[in-house]
């Protein structure tokens, strides 16, 4: 009877030790592509300049991006200077986020592909750490900046549009 007992008590152990098991890791679907540490929508998104989340702190505190700026020159009531100098800032900020993307994309392609062949060393694996925690500050400085400039080019009333456009704060400029 104690022998019963014991394997009644160790059956649901060994159940739930064989499911962790059996699970894969979330990483499997990575296995396949180019570049290990980016999805395919990453590396497109980087070599376009994209913004990619980059400049929330200021989207989501009022500060205008150039390019959503520009998409709604018209309901903001951009006057011809606004949109020359808005169209310059885009311009500058696109230019700095594809370069500064593509590098950001070959170094992790470098990086993956020394993991990959099993030739990587510690320095390298430095340097390349610090290249993309570099580059990676560099492109999110340029969307910010971009952000920052829109401020001053903007009146407290487009800028107070363009929120409730943006569908933020409910309209209110906070």
């Amino acid at each position: 009877m104690k022998r019963v007992s014991t394997l009644v008590l160790l059956f649901p152990a060994l159940l739930i030790l064989s499911t962790l098991q059996a699970q894969e890791s979330p990483y499997v679907h990575a296995q396949q592509r180019e570049i290990k540490a980016l999805s395919p929508e990453e590396v497109a998104g980087y070599l376009a300049g994209e913004g990619m989340g980059f400049a929330l702190a200021a989207e989501l505190s009022s500060y205008p991006g150039p390019k959503h700026t520009l998409e709604l020159a018209e309901p903001i009531g951009l006057t011809p200077r606004q949109r020359t100098e808005t169209q310059r800032v885009f311009e500058v900020m696109r230019q700095a986020a594809i370069r500064l993307g593509g590098e950001i994309v070959a170094r992790e392609r470098q990086l993956d592909s020394l993991f990959a062949h099993g030739s990587i060393t510690q320095d390298q694996l430095r340097g390349l750490v610090n290249d993309l925690a570099r580059l990676r500050g560099e492109l999110r400085y340029a969307h910010l900046r971009a952000h920052l400039e829109m401020k001053q080019i903007l009146t407290p009333e487009q800028v107070r549009r363009y929120v409730g456009l943006r569908g933020y704060h409910k309209g209110e400029h906070h």
